[in-house]
């Protein structure tokens, strides 16, 4: 019996429900135009990496803290030969400083640029704004931006600037705690690693230097997504990071 009425009453919301709605109500095209997309103009749709300037200008002088890099050209071959596909190409993160700003003010003192014209230097991946100028791809970045100075081909041998300190990686675990071999997919990137060199430190507000908190060969602690990766010569690998990136000293 209960089962019936309930039956019942759920018929009666239905047919109460829809009662308003009558075919001739709702109408639809019979059919639906699709514009021919070939035809349609994308012209103003240009899009390009870098900010191109025009021939009649030929110098860029950067203003306050920022740098004028000239970016390295990427590599197309491995170190035995092997050409490399765009797709496998590493986006370059060194270049030649050709123009310097004038500095910037912190507190009450005039701060310089700390790299000169000239200099090799390794930057920020994702810093700074592309510029192809005279045909060459340019980066203007802060003077901040910059890890350090690279004179040589090794990673090694960077000289980190300012809170920047590099690290050497320490070697993955071949296995886990239960004895069994681990994979390359299965190996946990390290976040343990030795201090190879360091940044002379921030300014403070007067302008003064403050050394940092580690120092060569430190074995640290840091945080397991900060920094630029780099892969030595040797097939080492290294790491730079802002001293505030290290969390620990292991002793």
């Amino acid at each position: 019996m209960a089962g019936a009425q309930l039956t019942a009453t759920a018929s009666s919301i239905a047919t109460a429900s829809f009662e308003g709605l009558r075919p001739s109500a709702l109408q639809f095209p019979s059919r639906v135009r699709i514009p021919n997309l070939s035809q349609t103009p994308f012209r103003g749709l240009v899009v390009k990496a870098a900010a191109v300037v025009a021939p009649k200008f030929t110098a860029i002088k950067p203003l306050g803290d920022r740098v004028l890099i000239k970016i390295k050209e990427v590599e197309e071959k491995t170190n035995s030969g092997i050409l490399l596909p765009p797709t496998a190409q590493t986006k370059p993160q060194g270049g030649e400083v050709v123009a310097v700003g004038e500095g910037k003010t912190i507190g009450t003192a005039k701060v310089d640029i700390s790299v000169q014209t000239g200099a090799q230097v390794v930057y920020s991946k994702y810093a700074g704004t592309e510029v192809e100028f005279n045909g060459t791809k340019h980066l203007i970045v802060k003077d901040d931006d910059i890890v350090g100075i690279l004179e040589t081909d090794d990673i090694k041998d960077l000289k980190p600037l300012n809170d920047r300190v590099l690290i050497k990686i320490a070697v993955a675990e071949e296995k886990t705690a239960g004895g069994l071999y681990l994979t390359e997919a299965t190996k946990e990137k390290p976040s343990i690693g030795t201090v190879a060199a360091v940044g002379p430190g921030p300014l403070d507000e007067e302008g003064n230097r403050k050394p940092l908190s580690v120092s060569p060969g430190n074995t640290v602690l840091y945080s397991k997504y900060a920094g630029n990766d780099f892969k030595g010569k040797d097939g080492s690998e290294y790491i730079t990071l802002r001293v505030s990136d290290v969390m620990a000293v292991l002793s």
